[in-house]
């Protein structure tokens, strides 16, 4: 006999009338500005759909429409326990008719995982049926597999989503809000910061007072760690946006993951619009037009990048930032700026010049430092072609984009021309010496 899940929080949460849930969706659908691309695991919020709707389907209508089997970690809010908690309901019920739970998942998630069977951890909870009506109105025919988190090891998690990844019948969704209660202006603080942890992947220091999904959230996260992926921002926004309450809100967040680094992910999507930015923001110069900088969420990542300017393949104009301090955006519009009418090389572009420019843009990972015992040794870990490299010592400081190997490709003459750029002498060397390393998406124009 089909054992079914009667709904919790119908009516409280989300409308128990189906045309107008429906209608609710379709709203989120209007309103939606989606990344063209994929994925199989999303971070999403979990309030009622009047807050948190649209910022969720943001992210849930990303999954790739192949999967099978979608797995939801949600946070338990009624009912404390250890470990993980599943359910024994065949079929969850929803305005939208049933879906069904997959409980062969559920015994093997018993069995390796030492996940446990326990209905009551359902009773009154929300974090994981607010998501059920979105999917079923994403997927004609997909299986949950609904896993409550009560006090847990963020480290299982990712275990199970490395147990099952790698089969793309499954897909993953981390049910979590951001900060609560708090003012507007402590919130968005709060929230922007809990953004860079998860973004950066440093989820070290993440709280339950910043996410309550927070061990969800660092799951998924390590797995990305592990496998050199990328979580991107898909939405930011918190209760007031529809409240107009700004003294006690809650936060919103939603990401994607992307197989790749954040700076490939823009290089892939968003190359033409980041280069026919750039020009609109040297035009503006001249003509002074206001530049709309409508942008997708990642851009409000931070970020660091180089613009370079070349004009009939020389040089004219290069400046940027080698240490992510401030949303890509802004680095992007400063450096565009910048590197037209402030690089004391170069005269200031002029109008008639910018039709005859070519513009390149480097999107620069985090710098990592090098170890070496010596000179040679910091030679031979050195990697042409793919290595920016900074080096350091006391109040020297310079920075050779990869690019510069199509000029250097010998690494002595690198390190050396690179010294002078910095104020040494050729074959300086100390003890005190810092090298990093870097890479970057190149972003051209042809």
């Amino acid at each position: 006999m089909t054992k079914i899940k009667e709904p919790e929080v119908i009516n409280k949460f989300y409308s128990g009338n189906p045309e107008a849930l429906k209608e609710q969706i379709r709203g989120f659908d209007k309103d939606i500005k989606n990344y063209n691309c994929t994925t199989r695991a999303v971070i999403v919020p979990h309030a009622g759909l009047i807050y948190s709707g649209l910022p969720a389907y943001n992210g849930i209508k990303l999954l790739d429409k192949n999967i099978k089997n979608i797995f939801i970690f949600a946070p338990a809010h009624r009912v404390f326990f250890e470990g993980f908690s599943l359910t024994t309901f065949d079929e969850w019920k929803t305005p939208f008719g049933n879906i069904k739970v997959n409980q062969e998942i559920n015994k093997e998630l018993e069995s390796k995982f030492n996940a446990k069977f326990f209905d009551n951890g359902y009773k009154d909870e929300h974090s994981i049926e607010v998501q059920i009506p979105l999917i079923q109105s994403v997927f004609e025919d997909v299986k949950i597999i609904p896993v409550l988190i009560g006090q847990a090891d963020c480290e299982v998690i990712t275990e199970i989503i490395s147990e099952y990844y790698d089969n793309k019948d499954f897909g993953f969704i981390i049910s979590s809000d951001l900060s609560h209660f708090l003012t507007d202006e402590k919130a968005k603080s709060i929230d922007n910061i809990t953004a860079q942890m998860i973004e950066t992947g440093n989820i070290k220091n993440l709280s339950h007072e910043q996410a309550c999904g927070a061990t969800g959230i660092s799951g998924l996260v390590n797995f990305a760690n592990k496998n050199n992926y990328s979580l991107i921002r898909v939405n930011m926004c918190n209760s007031s946006a529809v409240s107009d309450d700004k003294t006690r809100v809650v936060g919103y967040g939603s990401w994607l993951l992307y197989e790749g680094s954040k700076n490939n992910f823009i290089k892939k999507y968003y190359s033409d619009y980041l280069l026919k930015l750039c020009r609109d923001i040297i035009s503006s110069k001249f003509n002074k037009n206001q530049i709309i900088t409508h942008h997708a969420p990642v851009f409000n990542e931070f970020g660091a990048c180089f613009v370079t300017l070349k004009k009939n393949g020389n040089l004219r104009g290069c400046i940027g930032s080698i240490i992510a301090h401030q949303p890509l955006i802004n680095d992007i519009v400063k450096h565009s700026l910048n590197s037209a009418f402030n690089d004391s090389r170069f005269n200031p572009v002029e109008e008639n010049e910018i039709k005859d420019l070519k513009i390149n843009i480097s999107l620069l990972s985090d710098p990592k430092q090098i170890s070496f015992s010596d000179e040679k040794d910091l030679l031979e870990k050195i990697v042409p072609y793919k290595d920016g490299i900074i080096i350091k010592d006391g109040n020297y400081q310079a920075v050779y984009l990869p690019s510069v190997w199509e000029d250097i490709p010998d690494k002595n003459l690198f390190l050396k021309s690179l010294k002078m750029k910095a104020g040494m002498q050729p074959e300086y060397f100390s003890k005190t010496f810092e090298a990093y390393r870097f890479e970057t998406e190149y972003i051209e124009e042809e």
